[in-house]
């Protein structure tokens, strides 16, 4: 499935209040599988092909090999086979090479590999405009970081080309916990067929990503004895209780989303814009965590006169009415808002990238029928698939899962402990692995890219959340850009994005000017 609809599939799953459920498997489906494990198991599918490009400056040539790498259990037996796309420049051995893959759960690494990081892109309006209907624009992107590290990006199972194979079952790597080893197990595997245990690490996700990045980093650690070198988070989501809007009692995500529902409010003119943006996107940061934190926390307590001031300044940020402010008790639900701001007009504002609009049908719903920033899918999709055949020279009856497995949402396990093993569901949360990571490595940093406009993953909630849990605050890198969740769409946001990406990797690796 494509990020976009996955993203919507993983919000619904975020507050985790009950215990997922043990899957047990029919008679027929046993045998089926028994059968399959029986076959033996070929060897990878791999295309390769030679490219050359002129990146940063720097002309290089670079090998792209596209294909599968198997991971396996501890009797060397094939469980899955794990499709990525690896662009290697030659005669490099050790340089170094970043892991990239999107989020979901359930996404291929689409987003990242043809709108942010691949050496081509699809080129999208910048301006949230509909971005029409093929044949789409494919471009080089020179700007990419190719000329720092090499790059790998990877689909997880039940995504793009990956699959389970042997003795495994797709649910063995549907889960957080399993997702996290499976994908450590790859990079050491990788690591290992191409020689490179000496080259400088990378993490990089996108969203969920982000929240596999931690977990991932903490497994290499401990299980293969890998220190990472730098973390890359785009649209940071590591504890998900600042990005659960629509959770009645959630307190701290009425706190987190009201600066992008100010800079969305800003964009949209519905507030006081003559001034400057950032003075006033932390004024909103201010109020929140000053003002508005310590009156929910009184609840009935709050006097009239300070609750009339506390409305007063919420319309002054977010552009809705005292009135909606009042009915609401102060608590907007930024997947409500989305529909509010421009309720008068009978438009909604996306949720992934609150730029977008979209006329909708029922007027007086409380939130959006679906997400109008979606409409980028298809070109992202129509370019991959185009670019895998035409450049790639990929030529494969295996069916491209993008979207995913339609079965991954539902049998997706939130629980970080072993089946069988007690526990009281919380909000996802990966923070306190990154922070131990940080605490054994103090060679390692993470940058962090936020759009201003992504009412997914707020970038409030990303300094909450990192500011929290015992990692210090220079250990984290902040950038921030005039797009939403996949930022890289604002094509001003790509070049900055790619820009900081590179002097991250170059500090991180040791690399000179």
């Amino acid at each position: 499935m494509n990020l976009l609809n996955h993203h919507l599939a993983f919000l619904s799953l975020l507050v985790l209040l009950a215990l997922p459920a043990s899957v047990s498997a029919q008679p027929a489906e046993t045998s089926k599988a028994a059968e399959q494990a029986e076959q033996p198991v070929p060897a990878p599918t791999r295309f390769r092909s030679e490219h050359k490009g002129t990146f940063n400056g720097k002309r290089l040539t670079y090998t792209v090999d596209a294909g599968e790498t198997y991971i396996r259990n501890g009797e060397g037996e094939p469980t899955a086979a794990i499709f990525s796309f690896d662009y290697v420049v030659d005669k490099e051995q050790n340089r170094p090479v970043t892991f990239i893959w999107n989020g979901g759960p359930g996404s291929s690494s689409t987003w990242l590999h043809m709108g942010g990081y691949g050496p081509k892109r699809i080129v999208v309006p910048s301006d949230a405009e509909h971005p029409g209907v093929a044949p789409y624009t494919l471009k080089d992107a020179p700007e990419t970081i190719l000329d720092v590290t090499d790059m790998v990006f990877i689909d997880p199972v039940g995504t793009g080309f990956s699959r389970a194979i042997g003795k495994g079952k797709k649910e063995d790597f549907w889960g957080l916990t399993e997702d996290a080893n499976s994908m450590a197990a790859f990079i050491a595997e990788w690591l290992t067929a191409n020689n490179r245990w000496n080259s400088p690490v990378i993490l990089m996700g996108e969203s969920f990503g982000t929240t596999r990045a931690a977990a991932v980093a903490k497994v290499l650690l401990d299980d293969y004895v890998i220190n990472v070198n730098g973390i890359v988070f785009v649209s940071q989501a590591l504890d998900y209780q600042g990005s659960t809007p629509y959770v009645d009692d959630n307190i701290i995500s009425y706190i987190t989303y009201v600066p992008t529902m100010a800079a969305t409010a800003w964009y949209h003119g519905k507030v006081d814009n003559s001034g400057d943006f950032e003075a006033f996107i932390q004024a909103s940061r201010d109020f929140a965590a000053q003002e508005l934190l310590p009156a929910l926390f009184q609840g009935n307590l709050l006097s009239d006169a300070k609750r009339a001031e506390l409305v007063a300044k919420l319309q002054r940020f977010t552009g809705l009415s005292k009135e909606y402010i009042e009915r609401v008790d102060l608590r907007i639900n930024a997947f409500r808002f989305a529909k509010e701001l421009r309720r008068d007009e009978g438009i909604a504002v996306g949720l992934l990238d609150s730029r977008y609009t979209q006329d909708e049908r029922d007027d007086v719903a409380a939130r959006p029928e679906g997400d109008a920033a979606r409409v980028i899918s298809p070109a992202y999709k129509a370019a991959l698939m185009h670019y895998m055949a035409s450049d790639l020279g990929i030529d494969w009856q295996r069916k491209y899962l993008n979207p995913s497995d339609p079965e991954l949402s539902g049998k997706w396990r939130w629980s970080p402990l072993p089946e069988g093993r007690s526990w009281e569901p919380h909000y996802v949360n990966t923070a306190p692995d990154l922070a131990a990571v940080l605490r054994s490595n103090p060679m390692l940093k993470v940058m962090v890219g936020s759009g201003y406009y992504d009412l997914v993953t707020p970038f409030f909630d990303a300094e909450y959340t990192l500011n929290r849990h015992g990692i210090a605050g220079e250990d984290i890198i902040y950038h921030y850009y005039h797009g939403g969740h996949m930022m890289y769409v604002h094509e001003p946001a790509r070049q900055a994005l790619l820009k900081d990406t590179r002097a991250f990797i170059k500090a991180q690796t040791g690399q000179a000017d």
